[in-house]
């Protein structure tokens, strides 16, 4: 019994933090949010400038 009630905290746990960090990145936009942003040949579609 405890170990489910502990399992399923850590999933739902897994699944609440993946979400919220989905929802940070996605407020930033495409490209703020890319690891790639300051070297994307796409950064002239961003709107920024090389």
């Amino acid at each position: 019994m405890a170990a489910s009630l502990v399992l399923g905290l850590l999933i739902f746990g897994y699944a609440a933090w993946t979400l919220v960090s989905f929802i940070r990145k996605s407020r930033k936009g495409k490209c703020a949010a890319c690891s790639m942003n300051k070297n994307c040949g796409a950064s002239a579609s961003c709107g920024k400038t090389k």
